[in-house]
């Protein structure tokens, strides 16, 4: 597709001399026969000519870049300029002829220069370093010698000129004689002109001749070397091959084979153990002295497991290496403090049977016409989705998922240390991501007062509560109280925004964790959602960003970073590190792992500073313990990719239950009739249900409305609240300065009264 443009130089003091490497201006750019010759900021460097709408647009987006090497320069007239390059075409103007005069100039210069660049990368391209001084120092005689020869070429070459010239001018003056006397001498001196011509001539040809001979023959060195190298090349792509194949069959080994942990911190070693310590001690290589390198991208740090008293950690732990085999549990650590390695409350076991399986999902086909047929000439507000998209849950269970990890916290509030605290916090808040690897599916919007209550305070300590307090924008609030010793609140507005190919979310919002006991406040907020293949092809989910958590108590922070997925990294897929450090900004643990399976965390004995990376930055060496294991996801229950793949919990969530709110999501009759399989009466009912919700808002607006009329008589003037939630109010955060709903109390008081009066008829 030819791409047209054309851009003015007002370069003036922007804008060094043609010739420079860089050069820099307004043009005007042609776009279209609509918006004709726009102003445009341009940048010629390195042989690209590059272009931007604004000036500020250099820092983050480029529109367009062209190749002077491989481009056509022509002028129309005066002021325009025509680059053409494969297929693309940009039609330029500058403001006077002089101007335009000077980037063409530019451009030429700078199109010769990358010609050269090209020609030059061509012959060198092959080349490798050598690898001995004796190689180096034989080169660079070459090279001498070759300069050496050049220079003789060019100092013939001056005399050839300078010889052929007098010849020329003593003919010229021979024509013209007309004494015979004369005539002779003339013709004495054009003859040693022309010996001298020919004895010039004949010294650079054999220069000439010794430059081909010694050129050659180095050129077919250099072809040999150069073809062993490609040799050598293509041998060590092969092996890295194979090596990569190897290791994604060891590793699905690894993740299939059954795990064998010692149930207690104190269980004795195994006689398998102890072989196996002994073969590792045999080794050539010691698998804890193993490297790891960071991305580029992710914070500048490099790990290297400690190597000291490595035959202790290994009689103690049973562990393997940090590039082995499976790290230990945090109730094995040997770097813990002894309160993290209590008995979690995972281990109780329930004291009520909930459901294991759900109807299975019925397999029906989408017609998106069907769907579209239906939304001809009616406000985008008022299209029914139809719940073919959906899963049968509502958003306010799906955050209530968060806590499907619960047990981290629990750990938490027994850590002693605050920084393995933050560990544990990391974990978990790596954790609520783990069940999005599979569910593309979109839960139910909440109606505006739906409510969602779980209680699991006879099973594991706590009871949870979530409102949808806000319609537009929808917000929901959430609030946890444990009896072990931790309270979690937060405050998630959704905002989204569709990039064609792809739909990223972004969850706007705090979450807030107190511990009772030590007053720790840790706050952090979530990363972007990116669902991919929203048109065409297989949806899948992936989460990138940053993870910034910071307890306000100690000031002491983690840095998570969840790199997003490429097809060409090296790195595991959905990868996420951290670090966390002190209040000083001192480094104590090393967090790795993926947000889809596990994270573990290695505690740093020791930091240095080490080379440069790729983008010249100066990494630290961290050189730290053996891994330990933080969090693993549990496995899916037998036969989720039928019930829209659901976790054990999630399978619970929309199970009925007695005493619960009227407002609550498994009261809720779409979401219901989705679950059992009867999507047609499904899809009525969510449109009776939203046509509802809008009733209730107009009448809202018009309440509102009256009420303002009624404000200009201040006798009878009144003033409209809208909408309150029932069981959250606005309050000002004191740690992030934010206005948020936060529990005001009164629900579990009202359900162990079963007096459910205030709720509103939302269903």
């Amino acid at each position: 597709m030819s791409e047209q443009g054309k851009g003015s130089a007002s370069a003036s003091a922007a804008a060094p001399a043609p010739g420079s490497d860089t050069y820099k201006g307004w043009l005007f750019k042609w776009t279209n026969y609509l918006k004709g010759y726009q102003r445009r900021w341009f940048v010629l460097s390195n042989g690209l000519l590059s272009y931007y709408r604004t000036q500020a647009e250099m820092a983050h987006t480029c529109r367009g870049t062209i190749n002077l090497a491989t481009a056509h320069i022509d002028t129309e007239d005066a002021c325009n300029i025509v680059l053409s390059s494969g297929g693309r075409t940009y039609h330029l103007k500058a403001s006077t002829e002089v101007e335009r005069q000077r980037w063409v100039t530019a451009l030429e210069l700078a199109k010769a220069k990358a010609i050269r660049m090209m020609n030059d990368q061509s012959d060198d391209s092959g080349d490798e370093e050598p690898t001995s001084q004796s190689d180096r120092s034989e080169i660079q005689g070459t090279l001498k010698i070759l300069v050496s020869k050049l220079d003789d070429l060019s100092t013939c070459n001056d005399l050839i000129a300078k010889h052929g010239a007098a010849l020329q001018r003593s003919l010229s003056e021979l024509e013209g004689l007309k004494v015979p006397v004369e005539g002779g001498e003339k013709i004495k001196a054009v003859n040693e002109r022309a010996t001298l011509f020919r004895i010039t001539s004949n010294a650079m040809i054999n220069a000439c001749r010794d430059f081909l001979d010694l050129a050659e023959t180095h050129s077919r060195r250099w072809q040999r070397a150069l073809q062993y190298e490609r040799e050598q090349r293509t041998h060590l792509e092969e092996t890295i091959e194979q090596l990569a194949k190897q290791h994604n069959s060891l590793e699905r080994a690894w993740r299939e084979a059954p795990t064998l942990v010692s149930s207690t911190p104190s269980a004795p070693t195994t006689n398998k153990g102890s072989e196996r310590s002994r073969k590792e001690e045999a080794s050539d290589e010691d698998e804890d002295t193993e490297y790891f390198d960071a991305m580029e991208d992710s914070p500048a740090f490099i790990t290297v497991t400690a190597s000291e008293n490595t035959q202790h950690r290994r009689s103690q732990s049973n562990l393997s290496g940090a590039s082995g085999g499976q790290p230990s549990d945090w109730n094995q650590d040997d770097h813990m403090s002894p309160s993290c390695n209590d008995v979690s409350g995972k281990e109780l076991q329930p004291r009520r049977q909930r459901r294991t399986h759900i109807p299975d999902k019925p397999n029906y086909s989408l017609n998106l016409w069907s769907i579209m047929k239906n939304c001809i000439g009616k406000e985008l507000s008022k299209i029914p989705m139809p719940v073919n998209f959906n899963e049968p849950l509502s958003m306010l269970q799906r955050l209530s998922e968060d806590l499907e990890y619960h047990e981290l916290l629990d750990k938490a509030a027994r850590c002693d240390s605050s920084l393995e605290q933050m560990c544990l916090v990391a974990a978990f808040s790596v954790s609520s991501y783990s069940t999005t690897v599979h569910r593309t599916a979109k839960p139910f919007n909440p109606l505006l007062g739906e409510t969602y209550e779980l209680d699991r305070l006879e099973e594991f300590g706590y009871r949870s509560l979530c409102e949808q307090v806000s319609h537009h924008p929808p917000a929901a609030a959430h609030h946890v109280i444990s009896q072990r010793g931790w309270t979690l609140w937060q405050e998630i507005t959704i905002a989204s925004k569709f990039r064609g190919k792809y739909l990223s979310i972004m969850p706007l919002g705090a979450i807030h964790l107190h511990f009772h006991a030590s007053g720790n406040h840790y706050v952090w907020r979530k990363v972007t959602s990116t669902v991919h293949n929203i048109i065409v092809g297989k949806l899948w989910i992936d989460q990138s960003g940053d993870i910034e958590i910071v307890n306000h108590r100690t000031k002491e922070t983690c840095q998570l970073k969840f790199s997003p997925y490429s097809y060409f990294s090296r790195d595991v897929p959905r990868k996420v590190t951290g670090v966390v450090a002190d209040s000083g900004g001192q480094a104590h643990y090393i967090l790795s792992g993926t947000w889809d399976e596990k994270m573990e965390s290695s505690k740093i004995v020791q930091s240095s500073r080490g080379g440069s990376g790729s983008e010249g930055k100066q990494k630290t060496v961290y050189q730290t313990l053996s891994p330990k294991l933080l969090w693993k996801k549990y496995p899916l229950p037998e036969n989720a990719e039928n019930m829209y793949y659901f976790s054990a919990l999630a399978l619970t969530l929309n199970e009925p239950e007695e005493g619960i709110g009227l407002t609550d999501s498994r009261l809720r009759p779409d979401q219901r009739l989705m679950e059992d399989g009867r999507w047609d009466e499904a899809n009525s009912e969510k449109q009776r249900l939203e046509e509802k919700q809008r009733a209730v808002r107009r009448r809202r607006e018009a309440e509102a409305s009256d009420a303002l009329d009624e404000e200009c008589d201040y006798d009878s003037g009144r003033e409209y609240e809208g909408y309150q939630p029932l069981w959250f109010h606005q309050r000002r955060d004191s740690i992030t300065g934010e206005t948020n709903f936060v529990y005001k109390g009164g629900y579990w008081e009202s359900k162990d009264r079963q007096d459910w009066s205030m709720c509103p008829d939302i269903f």
